[in-house]
């Protein structure tokens, strides 16, 4: 039951928002809380119901471990200790499903032993919201956290629209919302979620979803010989398809936390147009590339110990960032090509005496703009590929080190068309978040923006014309919608 099926937008969301908006009028003040977490387990249930288990586990755990963080911090008593025995069991967890099949695999090919293990099943959601217990750990040592009902972390860690993809949120960001007394489904909330949700669905439906058959043209399981054209064009496939899929993604949470009066961090901010892989790495998953930094790169190190010490952090981050999203080869190698990346721009930046505050000129704007753009097309192949072997296939023939053909691919002109339109899309137009902060007559005379953006405040209404183009999008959504899938990022 992805966010683009029929069966969340037509049955499940309508149930929860009718039960919420009962709930809310009666006196209970937590009943609301409770209504959503029954309502988050049956979603991250629907999947499959074992997946339940180590969730509840999950959050059973790190609940009473941070309120003992929480005591012996104001005691000043074994906190340390504590803070690295909870994060280990964490990490545990999540390396027992995720990376056990990763390392019998591996050890057997080394060590040519034959090791086999019962088949384990990546629970929906593990790793997102294990990251986000493990920064509430942290911040529970530090005495940043204070004692919540048990209910209230139960909806912090399970409230279904960031549930299974992110964003990874901060207790501080989240917590205090749920107290909020003008917590309700109200007349500018519902504009306002329906506007992202709508927008966010047309990009998965509309935009990803047809990519993904162009994506799967070019990444077939035989890839030995394949053209410079096709390599190309199956990598830019990809590159927009996981670009509108994860922005697609992240405009439907926004929304979907927005109509129940919750608002969720910004999590993507149109990457491509970055003009250099630091600026990338802070507009592509922005909840992530915080917590990478502020729970990993940060306690290694950071730029603390001199230059050498800061480049080996940043790869070693990456390296890892990569692994987070899955027990492969081929992601560690995406992970390590973006460390390389990092470290090469920060070196550059040292040497040049760049000043990235310095408004740049358009013809370095667009050279800069281009060439982050080739390098983050080339580091998706490897997080795209099957395996190795056809990533090797990929790069070989991207760098003209085979076939050299300008011609032969396996797309229609149409099919050309729409990678170009979606290419104009991603670098000329505005993307929803812009639309919706900045006023301009063309998108709304009632549109507003109130300067955070930390959360989305927006006071949007749309008019006539935007009330239009919304019904348009979302008829032409719920007439696609049976072909598309479920989204990338809820496979890690």
């Amino acid at each position: 039951m992805v966010f683009s099926s029929y069966s969340f937008i037509l049955l499940f969301l309508p149930i929860v928002l009718v039960g919420f908006a009962v709930t809310t009028k009666l006196p209970s003040r937590r009943l609301p809380f409770v209504w959503l977490i029954l309502c988050s387990l049956l979603y991250c249930g629907y999947w499959r119901i074992d997946d339940l288990v180590p969730l509840a586990a999950s959050v059973t755990f790190n609940f009473a471990l941070g309120r003992l963080l929480t005591k012996n911090h104001l005691q000043n008593k074994h906190t340390k200790l504590l803070l690295v025995l909870g994060v280990a069991a964490n990490l545990a967890m999540l390396g027992y499903f995720k990376y056990t099949g990763m390392l019998t695999e591996t050890t057997n090919t080394l060590f040519g032993l034959t090791w086999t293990i019962p088949k384990i099943i990546l629970p929906i959601a593990i790793s997102f919201y294990t990251f986000q217990q493990i920064a509430y750990l942290f911040d529970a040592s530090r005495g940043l956290t204070r004692e919540h009902h048990f209910i209230d972390y139960c909806l912090f860690v399970t409230f279904f629209p960031q549930l299974i993809a992110g964003p990874i949120v901060h207790h501080k960001d989240i917590l205090p919302q749920f107290h909020n007394r003008k917590l309700a489904i109200t007349a500018p909330n519902l504009s306002i979620g329906l506007s992202f949700f709508i927008f966010g669905l047309s990009k998965k439906v509309l935009i990803a979803d047809e990519l993904s058959l162009l994506t799967t043209k070019a990444f077939t399981s035989d890839t030995t010989g394949i053209s410079l054209a096709t390599a190309w064009l199956g990598a830019i496939a990809y590159t927009l398809q996981i670009y509108f899929d994860f922005s697609g993604y992240s405009d439907m949470a926004l929304g979907l936390a927005r109509f129940f009066g919750i608002k969720l961090p910004l999590n993507f901010n149109s990457p491509y147009r970055a003009t250099n892989i630091i600026d990338f790495w802070r507009r592509w998953h922005i909840t992530l590339s915080s917590f990478l930094r502020d729970y990993l790169y940060i306690p290694l190190g950071g730029n603390r110990h001199g230059k050498a010490r800061r480049y080996t952090n940043l790869f070693i981050t990456m390296l890892l960032g990569g692994l987070w999203h899955g027990a492969s080869w081929v992601f560690m190698l995406w992970g390590g090509l973006h460390g390389i990346y990092l470290v090469i721009n920060h070196a550059f930046r040292k040497i040049t005496k760049h000043d990235p505050t310095i408004e740049p000129k358009l013809p370095y704007l667009i050279f800069a703009r281009s060439l982050t753009f080739i390098a983050v097309v080339v580091a998706w192949v490897f997080f795209r590929a099957d395996n190795f072997a056809q990533a090797t296939d990929f790069i070989h023939a991207m760098f003209a080190l085979g076939n050299t053909s300008l011609t032969s691919h396996p797309y229609k002109n149409a099919q050309i068309i729409l990678i170009i339109a979606a290419l104009i899309c991603v670098f000329v137009l505005p993307n929803v978040q812009t639309m919706m902060r900045h006023h301009r007559p063309h998108f709304g005379r009632k549109l507003q923006w109130d300067g955070n953006p930390a959360l989305n405040r927006w006071k949007w209404r749309p008019d006539t014309f935007w009330t239009i183009v919304q019904a348009l999008l979302l008829v032409a959504c719920l007439l696609q919608i049976s072909r598309g899938g479920e989204f990338i990022y809820y496979r890690f």
